[in-house]
């Protein structure tokens, strides 16, 4: 696989090269990533044979709600005497979270705790490089996100990308780095925006689609004369490539699926006008129309080393709450919660006691988060922590755990290793010590 796949891109990036030398031309793109690359990448997983893989499992997408500066698990998911805000019932029997959490107090039958998790690294960069890709940074090898992995091993779907940050986060963390271009995310900016769009999915004003169309004309002329020049086998799957990235962008299925206009102002309302809100909906619309994985983030600052309190109480948790509600509820409503898991976490958790700031640290040692649908069952709580919330007290689950039951409920063999660009293998679902991850049996 690796060997064909290099040979491919290294083949595409000389004959794209020359032709631009040649035609001198500007070539269809998205947000700095190429669409053709995402058609070869569905071909590729055609020849792979995954697709039916993936057909025999229930989750077809994930929305990974990444919450970076990393909440509090004491102040969310796991409400201890540490906290200063106390601790509710929810409608999943026994299962109570913070106070902070309302809304989605009523739908926890559908979202399991892990309250056991544990972390290697405890400062942000390396601590997010380790969540999203369950391996410590390495000078001499950078490691493909879990987004990324799953675009991979699925490929496209409808001609959706299969893979979006909403809004763009650093790509060093969650790109596909040594499994090529095409796997990498797709960008997009802070949804919440008034004149939120996609710009290389909308033609300019002034450009009609007849005037695309005469340019292909013009372009077919052009490669015909360099093909005299210079013939190669490889450039008439680059025109199918190129001709299907255009019908992409043309496509109305594909603006549809980025048009927030599209929905209601009720559901607008429902989710909330702000960053939360209309990440957590584009979510929603991405996986509707066929994205495979969706890392959302929202506009909030987690990283509360100082006024932990008022800025979680005041700030964060109240559109993080709605949002995530509303996002449960709709996802049921519309039948595809069975088919799209929803992960909900930080790079860490925090200290149980404050700093002289009134703020609260980082803490990797022992953390919460919650995860759900997909055929992964709600209601019910993994692991444990002390009395504090400092150290785990039961079952330990570390983040390759966590990727192996993603994998696991997408169809995904999670014990599959690759080959890195240094001949080493890499195991895509990596644990404590460099040992597999093991699916979380509690949930799947």
């Amino acid at each position: 696989m690796k060997n064909t796949h290099d040979t491919c891109c290294d083949s595409y990036r000389k004959v794209g090269m020359d032709r631009r030398s040649f035609l001198r031309a500007g070539s269809l793109s998205l947000l700095g990533f190429g669409l053709s690359d995402w058609f070869r990448a569905r071909d590729v997983m055609a020849v792979k044979g995954l697709q039916g893989e993936f057909n025999r499992s229930r989750a077809q997408s994930c929305i990974l709600v990444f919450l970076k500066g990393a909440p509090s698990q004491v102040d969310s998911w796991d409400p201890k005497p540490t906290s200063s805000f106390r601790a509710i019932s929810t409608r999943a029997d026994g299962v109570q979270i913070s106070e902070l959490l309302p809304r989605v107090a009523h739908h926890m039958d559908k979202l399991s705790l892990i309250r056991s998790m544990h972390s290697e690294e405890i400062d942000h960069p390396e601590a997010i490089h380790y969540a999203i890709t369950g391996h410590r940074q390495n000078p001499a090898l950078k490691f493909p996100s879990i987004g990324s992995m799953i675009a991979s091993e699925l490929g496209s779907n409808n001609r959706i990308p299969p893979y979006v940050n909403v809004p763009d986060t650093n790509s060093y963390h969650f790109g596909s780095a040594f499994l090529g271009p095409e796997y990498e995310p797709l960008q997009i900016p802070k949804p919440d925006e008034g004149d939120f769009r996609l710009p290389d999915l909308s033609l300019p004003e002034d450009i009609p689609i007849e005037r695309i169309e005469d340019r292909r004309s013009f372009q077919e002329v052009v490669t015909r004369l360099y093909r005299r020049k210079r013939p190669l086998a490889e450039m008439d799957s680059l025109d199918t490539y190129s001709t299907q990235a255009l019908e992409m962008i043309l496509s109305p299925e594909v603006k549809h699926a980025f048009d927030l206009s599209k929905e209601s102002g009720g559901t607008r309302d429902a989710y909330g006008r702000n960053g939360f809100g209309q990440s957590f909906l584009l979510s929603r619309r991405l996986v509707e129309a066929g994205c495979r994985f969706v890392t959302a983030t929202g506009g909030f600052n987690w990283d509360t080393h100082r006024n932990h309190d008022e800025s979680i109480r005041d700030e964060g948790m109240p559109p993080f709450d709605q949002a995530l509600a509303a996002l449960m509820e709709d996802l049921d409503q519309r039948g595809l919660l069975e088919s799209t898991i929803v992960a909900v976490m930080g790079e860490f958790g925090r200290t149980t006691h404050f700093n002289p700031d009134g703020g609260r640290d980082h803490w990797p040692h022992c953390w919460s988060m919650a995860i759900g649908g997909g055929g992964i069952k709600g209601g019910h709580v993994v692991g444990a922590s002390d009395e504090k919330g400092t150290h785990i007290a039961d079952r330990l689950v570390s983040i390759g755990d966590l990727h192996a039951t993603i994998y696991k409920a997408m169809g995904i063999d999670w014990t599959k290793e690759i080959m890195s660009p240094l001949g080493r293998p890499v195991k895509i679902a990596n644990a404590l010590d460099d040992q597999t991850g093991i699916p979380i049996h509690e949930l799947i």
